[in-house]
């Protein structure tokens, strides 16, 4: 898709995110599976409930405007999964595995959070104000996860995961 205006890069930055969220939820069962800590996987079961509505929110916002969400493959995204995907089938110690899936999952928080960012400045700036708002829900919400994983990787996985040999 050739980017001729703001419009058509907002539809692209839509659509990448709506790839990206559904490869999310192909992937977030996996690393709640590989996850030992309990508060980890529940972390990640959550997130995956939040994701599900990411998705709707992204498909409300393409139905109001008339877009189709499809069509585009996050190649980012596709990335940033596989190597969450290398540290499961690599194995290692449980809490050292678990913290490696702490950060590969914020690899990914960060990654929507620019996304979304971008996504709801460019809604603002074409007058879509109640995708903009969605966006910002959206955005405060990977951001929340952001700071949840980080809570549990400082107050449990990696104290346990730096006292492992």
């Amino acid at each position: 898709m050739k980017l001729k205006s703001l419009q058509d890069l907002f539809v692209d930055e839509i659509k990448d995110l709506y790839s990206a969220e559904t490869q999310i939820i192909k992937a977030l069962p996996k690393m709640a599976k590989a996850a030992s800590s309990s508060d980890l996987k529940e972390a990640f079961e959550q997130h995956l409930e939040q994701t599900k509505d990411h998705v709707e929110r992204l498909e409300q916002i393409c139905e109001k405007l008339d877009l189709n969400p499809k069509g585009k493959k996050c190649k980012a995204m596709q990335g940033l999964l596989e190597e969450g995907s290398e540290i499961i089938s690599e194995g290692g110690e449980s809490m050292v595995l678990d913290a490696a899936l702490i950060a590969a999952a914020q690899r990914v928080e960060h990654y929507e959070m620019a996304g979304y960012g971008c996504a709801r400045t460019f809604a603002n700036q074409l007058g879509h104000e109640d995708a903009a708002a969605l966006l910002q829900q959206t955005l405060e919400e990977e951001g929340e996860a952001d700071k949840k994983l980080t809570q549990i990787a400082e107050s449990e996985i990696n104290v346990q995961a730096a006292q492992a040999e």
